[in-house]
């Protein structure tokens, strides 16, 4: 598999060094190959009231925005990426929405490498529950994250961040997720994009007590077609297998007569294509 414009006997883009023209087409993050596949393991864990954890086998993308997987005809199906999965105008790119959303926040990453870790379609289907995009700067730097968060009603939310340099941030809940928590909380969140491990880590806090916990987490490889058929085939139907785990561990937790918290109603200026009046979290 190659990213546009780089041809088979290349094979796939190391990723962040300086931002290049677009004369010279994304510049490479020191040992990390572009486009990757990061398999590992899903771990969520409940530790309050009714006590639940699980984890299980994932595969996620890790893509530079303007160098989307180009694979063969027949992987098409089961690898494709589009700006209306995510959050702004779907009738925008991917970099013209992240660099929008940011730009609303104050934030200018117009001249920056856009790295995101994502899940891919399948069959016409895509469920990410946590999208992450990094904003490189010319320097090599990350200047924010933008975290966006799916749940299982269709709506989305994302959270514009400046970690410190361990990947670490903190913000306030403010999206309804699961059904058996209110929007109440404070997240402690970390993003790490290295050569040999990317990973998301997300801990809500009520009143400073860590009651949920997710991460994933798994080193970068290159997404050649023959590592990508052996993903779909060791791990087939992968959003579709998200989409009924969340939905059997909530009829679990349901039948442990876990009470359900009424869901708020939801209206992210950032998905109305509206500047929100928010500070940026660190």
């Amino acid at each position: 598999m190659t990213a546009p414009g780089s041809s088979a006997a290349q094979g796939p883009a190391p990723l962040p060094g300086p931002a290049p023209s677009a004369a010279q087409g994304p510049a490479p993050l020191p040992g990390v190959p572009l486009p990757a596949i990061v398999a590992g393991d899903v771990k969520h864990a409940r530790r309050t009231v009714v006590e639940h954890r699980f984890w299980h086998r994932a595969y996620q993308w890790l893509v530079d925005v303007d160098a989307l997987p180009r694979v063969p005809w027949y992987l098409r199906p089961f690898v494709s990426f589009r700006a209306s999965d995510h959050v702004g105008d779907p009738s925008a790119t991917l970099r013209q929405n992240i660099v929008q959303l940011c730009a609303d926040r104050g934030v200018d990453v117009a001249d920056h490498r856009l790295v995101m870790l994502a899940n891919a379609r399948i069959l016409g289907h895509v469920f990410d529950p946590l999208s992450v995009f990094w904003a490189i700067s010319p320097q090599g730097t990350i200047t924010a994250v933008v975290a966006e968060v799916h749940n299982t009603y269709g709506e989305k939310h994302v959270y514009l961040l400046q970690p410190d340099e361990a990947g670490r941030a903190t913000t306030d809940k403010q999206f309804y997720v699961s059904p058996f928590f209110d929007v109440e909380g404070r997240y402690d969140l970390r993003f790490v994009l290295g050569p040999d491990r990317v990973s998301t880590s997300i801990v809500l806090r009520h009143e400073g007590e860590a009651v949920f916990s997710a991460t994933f987490g798994g080193a970068p490889r290159p997404a050649t077609t023959g590592r990508t058929v052996r993903t779909l085939l060791a791990m087939p139907f992968m959003t579709h297998r998200i989409s009924l785990l969340i939905r059997i561990h909530g009829v679990y937790l349901w039948l442990r007569r876990l009470p359900i918290r009424t869901r708020p109603p939801h209206d992210d200026p950032v998905v109305n294509h509206q500047p929100p009046n928010q500070e940026i979290l660190r």
